[in-house]
């Protein structure tokens, strides 16, 4: 039978763990290498109504970006929402192991995946972490097209509720993509050339910046431009431990809403 452990190490091997940076928290953070697994639940965070989803449909395991654990834990009481979420999740017999910044870093990863979502292909990385690799993509589409269009199929690709966008009156030909949040590499995409950035959490100063610069900026949800990893993930395990039945969460999704 499947251990925890061994779906744990299948993951590094796809995105390493010395991949991640350095405040992050990756790997098995709650539970044992040698639980036993027969159905894992994949989502892009662990929060409550998610553990009661995986309780429900019998998981013994789940996959997640965004790290269960983040800050350093003093005590395990469940008087805070990080804590009482490690506590359900034991109570509750599952394990829980989280691929993060490693996993969007790594080749194939959560910024490829999203590349791919959007049209383009991969051309090279963004901002660089290490010695060929880091954070981001750049890329280019098959064919320039209005940036009206563009955000047409961004909402639509990524399934997002809506965009916060600037215009900068340029069609989308090269674009650089980073998946969550990624306002700070307004001006290094603009000096790789590209006419079209996607990310997330972009701030009010990072629109401005854009807008003097020249550059179409799209922000797309952080939930939305890191979940396109979520479906991946699963069927890489799907495909590699056939006797691990997979599912993807159905009550997790986009937080931020539009009023419209």
């Amino acid at each position: 039978m499947t251990k925890a452990g061994e779906i744990r190490d299948f993951l590094f091997a796809a995105a390493p763990r010395e991949l991640a940076m350095d405040f992050d928290n990756v790997g098995l953070l709650v539970g044992s290498p040698d639980t036993d697994v027969t159905k894992a639940l994949f989502s892009l965070d662990i929060t409550t109504p998610v553990i009661d989803e995986a309780a429900a449909v019998g998981a013994q395991l789940i996959v997640s970006h965004h790290p269960v654990i983040w800050d350093a834990m003093k005590s395990v009481t469940g008087e805070n929402v990080q804590s009482a979420k490690v506590v359900k999740l034991i109570k509750c017999g599952l394990a829980a192991i989280c691929m993060h910044t490693n996993l969007d870093i790594a080749e194939g990863g959560v910024n490829d995946v999203l590349m791919e979502r959007l049209g383009g292909t991969t051309a090279g990385i963004l901002e660089s972490t290490g010695e060929d690799c880091g954070c981001g993509r750049t890329g280019e589409l098959k064919a320039e097209m209005p940036f009206r269009d563009f955000l047409s199929v961004c909402k639509n690709a990524l399934n997002a509720d809506g965009l916060r966008f600037h215009d900068a009156g340029l069609p989308v030909k090269k674009l650089a993509v980073m998946g969550g949040a990624g306002g700070d590499c307004v001006e290094l995409a603009k000096s790789l050339g590209c006419d079209t950035y996607v990310t997330a959490d972009v701030k009010y100063d990072q629109f401005l910046t854009a807008a003097e610069l020249g550059i179409n900026l799209i922000d797309a949800d952080h939930f939305c431009t890191e979940n396109v990893i979520v479906p991946k993930l699963a069927a890489m395990v799907s495909e590699s431990f056939p006797d691990v039945k997979v599912c993807i969460s159905k009550v997790h999704g986009q937080t931020a809403k539009f009023y419209k």
